[in-house]
C-alpha cells in the first residue's frame, strides 16, 4: 500500500452505507456476538475491506474465534497502516502472545512504548507478559508503571481491579 493510501484511510472514514454496518459490528463486538458483527462486516464493500475500522473489527471476530494466524495478518496490515494508533500495536503484541512468542509480543510492546508512554495498556501487558516470562520482577515495575499514567483515580482502582483478579499477574501477586 502507499503512503497516499494510508493517509487516505487515515483520515477519511467510512461513508454510508458502510459506516452504519461498521458501526453495528462495533456494537455487536461489544455485545458479544461475534456472528451478526461479521454479517455486518460482510453487507461493506469490499473495497474498504482494508479500512483500519474494518480490520479491527475483523480483528475481534477472529480472535473471538481463536484464529490466531489471521489475527496476525490483520494485525500486521493495521500497525502498516495506521502507526499512530496505539491499538494496532497492542493487539499485534497480543497476536504474537496468544501464538507463543511472547518475547516478540514484548520487543513490540517496548517499541511502541515511545510512541505511546501514555497509554496504560501497554505497560500492563508488559507486565503479563513478563511473567509470562518469568520476569516477576519487571512484570511488577510495569504494573507499577500502569498505574502511575492511568489518567484518575478512577482509572487506577479499575486497574488495580483487574490486575487483582487477572491470572496472568497472579506470579506478581504472589511475590514476597
Amino acid at each position: 500500500m502507499t503512503a497516499l493510501a494510508r493517509a487516505f484511510y487515515r483520515m477519511k472514514p467510512l461513508e454510508p452505507p458502510d459506516s452504519f454496518h461498521l458501526n453495528a459490528a462495533q456494537g455487536w463486538v461489544g455485545l458479544g456476538d461475534y456472528a451478526a458483527a461479521n454479517d455486518e462486516l460482510e453487507q461493506i464493500a469490499e473495497v474498504n475491506s482494508a479500512h483500519p475500522d474494518f480490520l479491527q473489527v475483523r480483528w475481534h471476530i477472529h480472535a473471538r474465534a481463536g484464529q490466531w494466524d489471521t489475527c496476525l495478518d490483520i494485525a500486521t496490515a493495521l500497525t502498516a497502516k495506521t502507526p499512530e494508533r496505539s491499538s494496532g500495536w497492542i493487539r499485534h503484541a497480543y497476536t504474537l502472545h496468544q501464538l507463543g512468542w511472547t518475547q516478540e509480543a514484548k520487543d513490540l510492546l517496548l517499541f511502541a512504548l515511545n510512541a505511546f508512554g501514555s497509554n496504560v495498556t501497554i505497560p500492563y501487558h508488559l507486565a503479563r507478559y513478563c511473567c509470562r516470562l518469568g520476569q516477576v520482577t519487571e512484570a511488577e515495575q510495569w504494573l507499577g508503571k500502569a498505574l502511575l499514567v492511568a489518567a484518575d483515580m478512577e482509572e487506577v482502582e479499575r486497574l488495580s481491579k483487574l490486575a487483582l483478579e487477572d491470572p496472568a499477574l497472579e506470579p506478581v501477586r504472589k511475590m514476597p
